[in-house]
């Protein structure tokens, strides 16, 4: 940050003291860090109205892996999509059910059709889709 500017923010005592109290459970060292964290936040996910917005994030999946044909319906789904997957992880949870992380890049609406596509896949029990910045913006 080559350009800090300083401002001041009118706030509740009440809600200020519950702010504090979590940045400290979090761990920042100050009320600034915390401020221009959730600023960012904000930014990123307006961002993301835009449809042609770059975007990297990740799919995560739990599913029953005795679904008939729930494992190749959702590799069929990624063969679809291998353009903006990048990588994979696969963890057996336990004897019925899987965890599957994907990790995507590209733009906002393939991205959400991506994880649209494999989160209504029947079997699958729940998904979530977790968008960021691809980079540069984040400063």
């Amino acid at each position: 940050m080559s350009d800090l500017s300083r401002i001041g923010v009118a706030i509740d005592s009440d809600l200020l003291e519950k702010f504090d109290r979590l940045i400290t459970q979090r761990g920042y060292s100050n009320r600034s860090e915390a401020f221009r964290d959730l600023i960012r936040d904000e930014l990123i996910a307006k961002s993301w109205e835009s449809p042609d917005s770059q975007v990297v994030g990740t799919v995560t999946l739990v599913y029953d892996h005795h679904v008939r044909l729930l494992s190749e319906k959702l590799t069929d789904i990624q063969h679809d999509f291998q353009h903006s997957i990048l990588s994979t992880l696969h963890v057996h949870l336990d004897h019925d059910h899987c965890l599957e992380v994907l990790v995507v890049r590209g733009r906002a609406a393939e991205v959400q059709k991506i994880s649209d596509s494999l989160i209504s896949t029947k079997g699958v029990i729940h998904g979530r889709l977790t968008m960021t910045a691809s980079g540069a913006e984040l400063k």
